[in-house]
């Protein structure tokens, strides 16, 4: 008998059943029924399914192939999301009409599939002053290699930077640990470059206009779109420092992409030891993109909580006097956003807002007007010792799309969107 768990209220359905079959079975493969019990359209829903629900995956040298009804391929990737060298995860996106149903049919190739690479996260370090930008998959910054001790900026773009079809983002890897946004005006990848010379150089070059976009927010002290920081009884608690530091209060913060697919990019970032208020915390966040959304998911948890804790998520106000606006959607969410002239130099208008669970919401604070963590409208979250809080962070830029010109537009937008993530999808596997 298969077991099948359900993931509600997100655009994550992760598959869990233990879909057993034999090598003959297998050529005619598995039917994968997905039905939408919303009474709205779903685009691009991401499914993931666990390897482990593939008791019999043909070996490493074959490849899971997803085909709708008509027998055509479903684009797909396989992540290695534990580090263990060997994938373990299989993400695919579909669409699914109100209340409608579909079959996918999951098979078995000789050889992997290439598809339109719709996401991207990039990660460059140079190892000296006069060193060029090298791509990596990951580093670990120790609390005395902040750019301020070390005499130079070692990261391309300050530190990794993602994207998908619509918009980009950045985090400060630096000891900031502050989330930025890139605003795209096409839906094709941005160039490597960003932020290098000819030369492989770090270069600021993204705050002027390409043909792809710009950096567009004003970060300043808070921790930007989605960062995140603590409430310990009245005190607000940065996990890092300003750009004015020279040792981070995080002991090692250590990060690596776990995906780099066309369909979702990932990384993994962990803070150990963090020195907050006399205490000491562990602190995970894991980042994915998806195409077709002005937003990245991140899940937080933090380890060795005392039970007086708030989590902090950032909504960065530099730019506006603007309160937030609050909107419960299908008692499953809150939106919080904000729509102004939020763009450097106010040149632009830009919604920005947060999608965050409803159960675990407690309002919103500013943060103080001086000290490490400034410049924000914060979310307040519960947060139990060591489970992961998973948010949204979204940001519409009048030039990618002329709908976000309004706040109207912008809040129709990010409302639409948290209804999907509400929206729920049975599953079932038929061998």
């Amino acid at each position: 008998m298969l077991q099948i768990t359900r993931m509600k209220n997100t655009l994550m359905i992760t598959l869990v059943s233990m879909l057993l079959f034999s090598c003959n079975r297998s050529d005619k493969g598995i039917a994968i029924t997905l039905k939408n019990t919303a009474d709205i359209d779903l685009s691009g829903k991401a499914i993931a399914v666990k390897r482990t629900a593939l008791t019999t995956d043909e070996g490493d040298g074959r490849f899971p192939l997803v085909l709708n009804a008509q027998g055509d391929t479903i684009p797909s990737q396989t992540d290695d999301m534990n580090g263990d060298g060997e994938w373990d995860e299989l993400f695919f996106l579909v669409d699914m009409p109100s209340q409608g149903e579909i079959t996918v049919t999951l098979k078995h190739t000789d050889d992997s599939m290439a598809y339109e690479k719709r996401t991207s996260v990039r990660f460059g370090k140079r190892d000296s002053g006069t060193s060029p930008v090298e791509p990596k998959l990951g580093d670990t910054l120790y609390a005395d290699q902040l750019p301020l001790s070390i005499g130079y900026q070692p990261y391309q773009t300050d530190g990794p930077s993602w994207e998908n079809d619509k918009v980009g983002f950045r985090h400060y890897l630096d000891g900031r640990n502050a989330k930025d946004v890139f605003g795209k005006k096409v839906a094709y990848l941005s160039p490597s470059n960003v932020g290098l010379t000819s030369s492989r150089a770090v270069e600021d070059n993204y705050h002027v206009m390409a043909d792809w976009g710009r950096d567009i927010l004003a970060v300043g002290n808070s921790v930007g779109l989605g960062g995140v920081a603590l409430k310990i009884g009245d005190e607000f608690c940065r996990l890092g420092v300003t750009v004015n530091d020279s040792v981070n209060n995080v002991e090692r913060t250590i990060f690596h992409i776990t995906a780099d697919g066309p369909l979702r990019s990932s990384m993994d970032f962990k803070y150990e030891n963090w020195a907050a208020s006399e205490r000491m915390y562990h602190v995970r966040e894991q980042v994915s993109i998806w195409p077709g959304m002005y937003a990245y998911k991140n899940s937080v948890s933090i380890e060795e909580l005392q039970g007086d804790e708030t989590l902090l998520v950032g909504l960065v106000n530099i730019h506006t006097a603007e309160k937030p606006k609050e909107i419960t959607v299908a008692d499953e969410w809150v939106v919080l956003y904000t729509h102004d002239w939020q763009t450097y130099e106010k040149e632009w208008r830009l919604g920005l807002g947060l999608i965050v669970p409803k159960a675990l919401y407690q309002g919103y604070i500013e943060a103080p007007s001086q000290g490490p963590l400034t410049n924000s409208y914060m979310a307040q979250l519960d947060i139990s010792d060591g489970k992961p809080v998973a948010y949204y962070s979204v940001a519409g830029w009048e030039l990618a799309d002329q709908a976000f010109l309004e706040a109207e537009g912008f809040e129709q937008y990010i409302v639409n969107l948290a209804e999907q993530l509400a929206a729920e999808v049975t599953v079932n596997i038929i061998q």
